[in-house]
């Protein structure tokens, strides 16, 4: 499905008057106060969440839509938003049921004396109108209570299949605007959906919204498949399938639904994982009894083998920049953790904690490296591209796969329960550890990739 979203330039006008401006995406001029007012410190665990009431969005008039009435929409809209923010773990929403309903007319000139009253640091306020053929006028404002100011504006104008997506922009403009971080609510999560016995499992592709919303099956479940990834730009996955009970190397278009064979019939290959420029894909491939990265352009070809050494190498990770590749080696006896150019030259390693080092992914902001650390149990973890600085993130027994958000500033990653049953959820993370959420999946849910942000 391809984007309809388009960013609107607000008028001073009333809402109502909102014009379209075409892609690319420009951001709104700010607004006077804008430098002023507040501001969240993602690192710091110890700070109280910021409290944002979000009223229901109003409507010019209440007009049926393939989305729903406008009016019903505006709530739904808002709900989404305020579940945005609280799951990052930094804001306390308050709406919109339990908050006074606002009239169009306030969208813009908010009753500050009243929300000051209601114990508000932040307000959003916003509308929803219905235009020609089901499209749907979406805006969004963010205020200081405080200060009496507006601290950002944003509107958008959407498909009516696309309602989710407004509002993932809207609370993405907010949590920009008072965090300084990027956005990362208006993405999706590739994972492999299971259902079944421990030694009978179904394993079939999926994809949602990064909350678990818009979920839809991209494979039947007739060939096992593993280790999804998205490609930079959204638009392929690379993942291995063991269709005719070959382990193969495949890329699916997503706008295509279709599905090409890259690299077939060896002995094993698995963790493939797109190049930034979406030019290349790694790959771990075994011949003679020993398992090597190897890399092949994403349109096809011979594959170029980047590691020689004995034992396993596998699970290869870019930096944001191309120049390197983070990936795991049992060449000192236990698995670990390597850094190399992004033509094999200059290992190291880089992982010398105790227990073993798996599934390396390196942060887009190239600053951290994600990985599971196995001993007593599977944890997430993340250190430097150095290996300084470790940190373990979760407790749990089973926590493997970790996934970066667009932004860096969250892990997802796969949660396994202890016993027979091979039962798996996808679980989410911030890098203070302090925030933890389970997404919810149709069936069992392993092994997520979170895309990029969408356009």
């Amino acid at each position: 499905m391809k984007s309809v979203l388009a960013l609107l330039a607000l008028t001073t006008a009333a809402p109502a008057l909102a014009q379209a401006v075409q892609p690319p995406v420009v951001t709104v001029p700010a607004q006077p106060g804008q430098e002023q007012g507040l501001s969240v410190d993602v690192t710091d665990e110890s700070a109280q969440d910021l409290t944002i009431l979000i009223p229901a969005m109003p409507t010019n008039q209440a007009v049926n839509t393939p989305a729903g009435n406008t009016e019903a929409l505006g709530r739904q809209i808002a709900d989404v938003v305020a579940a945005d923010l609280r799951n990052s773990g930094l804001f306390k929403p308050l709406g919109p049921s339990g908050v006074r309903a606002v009239p169009m007319g306030e969208v813009r000139a908010p009753d500050f004396g009243y929300w000051r009253g209601a114990s508000a640091q932040a307000l959003v306020q916003g509308f929803v109108q219905a235009g020609a053929g089901g499209r749907l006028t979406v805006g969004c404002y963010l205020y200081d209570v405080a200060l009496g100011t507006e601290l950002t504006r944003q509107g958008f104008e959407v498909g009516p299949s696309d309602w989710r997506r407004a509002a993932h922009k809207c609370a993405d403009a907010i949590y920009t605007r008072l965090t300084g971080e990027g956005p990362y609510f208006d993405s999706r999560v590739i994972y492999v959906s299971e259902t079944g016995p421990k030694n009978r499992r179904i394993k079939r592709l999926a994809i949602m919204d990064q909350d678990g919303a818009n979920h839809r099956f991209l494979t039947n479940g007739q060939s096992i498949v593993l280790t999804p990834r998205f490609s930079p730009d959204e638009r392929r996955i690379a993942y291995m399938s063991y269709q005719n009970d070959k382990p193969s190397l495949y890329v699916y278009d997503l706008a295509a639904g279709t599905q090409r064979l890259l690299v077939t019939n060896v002995s094993l290959a698995f963790a493939p994982r797109f190049s930034p420029d979406g030019r290349y894909i790694l790959f771990t491939m075994s011949t003679a009894g020993n398992a090597d990265i190897y890399r092949i352009a994403a349109a096809g070809g011979t594959p170029q083998r980047l590691t020689s050494g004995p034992g396993i190498d596998t699970g290869g990770s870019y930096s944001p920049d191309g120049s390197k590749i983070v990936f795991e080696s049992d060449r000192s006896g236990t698995q670990q953790l390597y850094v190399m150019n992004a033509d094999g030259s200059n290992q190291q390693r880089i992982s010398f904690g105790g227990g073993r080092y798996a599934t390396p992914a390196w942060s887009p902001r190239g600053d951290l490296i994600a990985f599971t650390r196995m001993g007593g149990g599977f944890r997430i973890g993340v250190m430097s591209p150095s290996g300084s600085g470790e940190k373990l993130l979760t407790e749990s027994w089973g926590d493997e796969g970790p996934s970066w958000s667009p932004n860096g500033r969250v892990l997802m990653f796969s949660r396994g329960s202890q016993g027979s049953s091979g039962k798996s959820d996808i679980w989410a993370i911030d890098l203070t550890g302090s925030t933890t959420r389970r997404i919810a999946t149709q069936l069992d849910g392993s092994d997520p990739s979170w895309g990029p942000l969408r356009p």
